[in-house]
Order: structure tokens, then sequence, then C-alpha cells
């Protein structure tokens, strides 16, 4: 636990990627098997189920320390950080041993089979014969909330650079259902091993980059195949010994949610791995639900014939990636793609779907077609090079996006909250509204939650403001003054009836701070719902 600690603060530390590499890396290359297995589980974003509620964490701390909850209150706004106020107020009172990091996980979730007296009795002993940082890793464990500005990409280019292992290969043997053990360290780093010895393994996903530059400075349209860029799941399709596995972009096992698509692909041929979209589809019209439908059966732990009719699952393909059990990513994309048609073809089902191809002779034509995205529900445009591969993660080149320009409205700051980790101590949290009524008339609304699009100068700026401009209190929830205006974007609105505003938007971000604008110059929420007439239009 103490090395694993080290490694942490020493990340936390720095915000060099390259210092963050070689610190993983010099651990991995030294670490037992089982405690480099399970450092590379959390340190690549994968969590443990949440063991105890943070609100009891803080309870028992604020008892352990002392301290009226007013006071608690107060220190946690100014921190920010229920593991780091953790690691500060409770004092360690004795020396306990070093134990190792995968002792430590198996003693924390014994927890679960305890009362909630045993479970704050230990924690307790735990905290005060621990040292400060590992109180604080502990605690992080315990709440399911382990974060250090470390991805997967991070964490497995520091693998390759500790075995001497190609990345792509140490990506492959670690997607799907990965679980940290001395066996399957030793499996992951064997350069013997094979990389696809589960069936339901699925390849690491390829990313698209945003298109950034003019279409004609690709080339010749004709290098490159264009399709429409669809707005629902992206998945992989595994058939392999009898069975089919769905595996998400975040790779978790989604199969169950999506029981027809599962059933219809007992006709593909063995060996057969499918990248795609899944999405909610409407027949008769020939074109994609909105995404609320398909969002409608993922939050269902049952699927009740009544969503499974309102929302129709369809897989639409748009890769293949293997062929009976031939790995096929180093082939041509526009061979992949033939081999695609013809499999698609033969299966000859309502469940699958190959996406379409954008012809247009010209960059100028398929400008045009590009507007057309909306109404056709669709998000814009993928480009992929014809003669590229199937390559792993987001490298630019041969795949790329061409997204509609967003939606965007001019709202009010009107609540702010403190953000967490490295945000802690400042407003970075921010809730919009607009007018009920016309421009400037009636009261703000709230209408999107956004956190990101400042610059650090910018956050550091309407801290202060929020500060000095606070209305009223609500928990960690500053009311504010109606004096600032904001540009939002956003991917997509619709009608919600969990909102006051009756509306919701998909993926808020900041666009630009509207220094030039008063709050009476705002959108109102009539100015929202004309958007989302455009939309249906």
């Amino acid at each position: 636990m103490r090395s694993f600690a080290a490694l942490y603060a020493e990340l936390d530390g720095t915000g060099s990627t390259n210092l963050k590499v070689d610190a993983m890396a010099r651990y991995f290359a030294t670490a037992p098997p089982e405690e480099a297995a399970w450092a590379l589980f959390l340190l690549s974003g994968e969590r443990m189920k949440r063991l105890v509620g943070p609100r009891k964490l803080a309870t028992w701390a604020q008892e352990a320390a002392g301290l009226p909850e007013w006071l608690m209150s107060e220190c946690y706004a100014a921190v920010g950080d229920l593991a780091e106020l953790v690691s500060l107020l409770v004092d360690q009172e004795a020396e306990s041993d070093d134990v190792p990091l995968p002792e430590w996980v198996a003693r924390l979730r014994s927890l679960r089979k305890r009362s909630e007296d045993e479970q704050r009795d230990q924690i307790l002993t735990w905290w005060r014969a621990s040292p400060r940082d590992e109180r604080f890793l502990m605690s992080k464990l315990l709440t399911g909330s382990l974060r250090v500005g470390v991805s997967r990409t991070l964490a497995v280019r520091a693998l390759a650079q500790a075995t001497g292992l190609d990345k792509d290969l140490l990506q492959h043997r670690l997607s799907g259902t990965w679980k940290p053990s001395a066996n399957a360290w030793n499996q992951l780093v064997d350069p013997e091993a094979d990389p696809g010895a589960s069936a339901a393994r699925p390849y690491p996903f390829y990313l698209a980059s945003p298109l950034e530059q003019p279409l004609a400075e690709l080339g010749e349209p004709g290098e490159w195949l264009v399709e429409w860029k669809w707005d629902g799941i992206r998945a992989q399709l595994v058939r392999r010994a009898g069975e089919t596995h769905l595996w998400s972009r975040g790779e978790e096992l989604i199969t169950e949610r999506f029981p027809e698509v599962a059933e219809a692909s007992a006709a593909l041929p063995e060996g057969t791995v499918l990248d795609g979209e899944l999405l909610a589809w409407d027949a008769e019209a020939a074109r994609p639900m909105p995404f609320a439908q398909l969002q409608k059966r993922i939050g269902r732990k049952k699927l009740g014939p009544k969503i499974l009719r309102e929302a129709p699952a369809h897989f639409m393909a748009y890769d293949l990636l293997e062929a009976e059990g031939e790995d096929l990513r180093e082939v041509p994309q526009g061979e992949r793609r033939a081999r695609l048609e013809s499999l698609i073809a033969a299966l000859g089902s309502e469940r699958f779907g190959l996406s379409p191809l954008v012809d247009a002779d010209t960059w100028e034509d398929l400008g045009v077609l590009h507007g057309e995205s909306r109404s056709r529900g669709v998000e814009g445009f993928m480009l992929k090079r014809r003669a590229g591969p199937y390559r792993t993660g987001r490298r630019k080149g041969d795949w790329w996006k061409h997204k509609v320009e967003p939606f965007t409205l001019d709202c009010v700051l009107v609540y702010a909250q403190a953000g967490s980790g490295k945000r802690a101590g400042l407003f970075t949290d921010y809730t919009f509204g607009l007018w009920e009524g016309a421009r400037g008339e009636g009261e703000l609304v709230p209408i999107a939650k956004a956190y990101s699009g400042l610059d650090d100068a910018e956050i550091r700026e309407l801290d202060g403001w929020i500060r000095r401009h606070t209305v009223e209190r609500f928990g960690p929830v500053r009311s504010l003054v109606a004096e600032h205006v904001f540009e939002i974007a956003f991917e997509d609105i619709r009608e919600s009836k969990r909102h006051k505003a009756g509306l919701a938007v998909r993926f808020p971000r900041i666009l630009r701070w509207r220094r030039d604008k008063v709050p009476a110059e705002a959108d109102s929420l009539a100015s929202a719902r004309e958007l989302l007439a455009t939309k249906s239009d």
C-alpha cells in the first residue's frame, strides 16, 4: 500500500504526461504481480464498487475529530474533497505494518458483510493506524472515487515502456472483462500469450478525431468512404463459440439490454466481430428514433414488452473486424467494407443494417448533404480513408468525424457550486437559466449545468465574483445575482417532464463569456423551443 500511495502522490504532484508515464513504468517494473495488477486496474479508470457512502464517512470523521456539524461543513467547503478532508482531520495514533495493496482491497471489501457499527469501528481503527497518504487512498477506495488524471491509454503506455510489449497488443489483452490477479498480470505481460484467448474479448475501439480543417484539404473525395454519423451507443458485437457478446465503447457488457439483437446475431458466422451503433429504430420511417428513446431501455433492469415495442433495437454495422476467426484490422478499410456489405446482405435481418455510404462527386456536394444531418436524425459525417487500417484509440489521419454545429443559447449564470479534486475550493460547477417570459421578463428558469469551457484565469475571476455576489446558500450551492451571460453550446434539446423548464439539453458546455451582453439580452425559454421546433422540421 505504501509504494502505491507513493506512486499516487507522485502522479498527483505533476501535470507532465511524460513524468506520469515514467513513474508508472518504474512501479510496474518492480511491483509484485498481484500488486501491479491492482495498481493497473485502479489507475486505468476502473473503479471498485462503493463500499461505504460519503455521508457516513463524513459523519465518522467529524466525530473522530470532535468537530461541530457547522464547522465540518465549512471545512468541507474549503477543502472540497472528502478523502482529503479525512486525511487532514483524523490523526494517526498507532503504527501499522505495510500491508500489500491486494490485501487492503480484500479488507475493504470485507466491510460489505458487517453492520454499520462494525464498519465505523473498523474504519476508525484503520484511519488511526495509517499515515495521511494511506488514509487518503483508503477513503477514495471506500467511496469508489479514485482519480488521479491518468487514463487507460497512459497506463498502457507506461506498461509498454516497462515491459517492451506493443501498446496495441496490451490494449487488446486488457479489453473486455480483465480482472486484476497475479495470474492475469503474468498473462498480460507474457510475450507469448494469445491476445484473443477469451471468446468474449472485444478489440480496442478505434476513435475518430474531430475534423478541424476544410474538407478539401483531405485530398480527393474518392480516397474516402463517407457515412452518416449515428447518434446511438457505439458497440462491438462479438460472435464466438456459439455465444454473442455486446460491448459498449466503455467496455461494459450490454448484451442483456438488447436481447433481440443478440438473438438475431445467432445467424452470423462463427468468429465474427462487428463494429457499429446500437439505435432505437423506426422501421416504418427507416430512420433512427431520438436518443432519448434508446435511453429509456438503458436504465431498466428488466425490459418489458412495452419498452421493447416502443424502442426496438437495431444494430447499424459499419465495420468488420473479424471474419471466420481472422483478425481483419490491418486489411484496408475499403476491403473490410466490401466484406461487411456481403455479410449483412446474406444475414437479411431487420435487426441489422449496413451504415449507408453518402455519395457525392465533390466536397462541395458533400457540404450540402452535411446540412441535412439534423433532418435525417444524424450528427453529421464520418470520413474513413479507404486504404486505412482499423487502429486502436484516437489516432489522427484515417478516421474523422465532421459533426454539425452545436445548438447555442445565451444564458444567465444563476447558481454555482465548488468543484472537487484539484478544483476544490473554487466555484467551477455552474447552473444557467433562461427567461420564462420574453427576454428580460419573468423569472430565470434553470436550463443547463456546465463546468467546462472557461480557462484558468476566467475561473479565478468568476470565483471571486461569486463569493462577493452570493444571494443565498443551499448547502454547497450558492444562488447568485443575475449579472453574467454565457453562450452555452449543446448537442441536442428535447422535451422533459423532469425539469422545471420542460426541456433538457444534451452535453452542455460553455462556449464563451458574453461580456458584451446584459442579462436582459439573454435568451428565453421561447428561444429554446424555437430550436426544438427547428430540429423537428
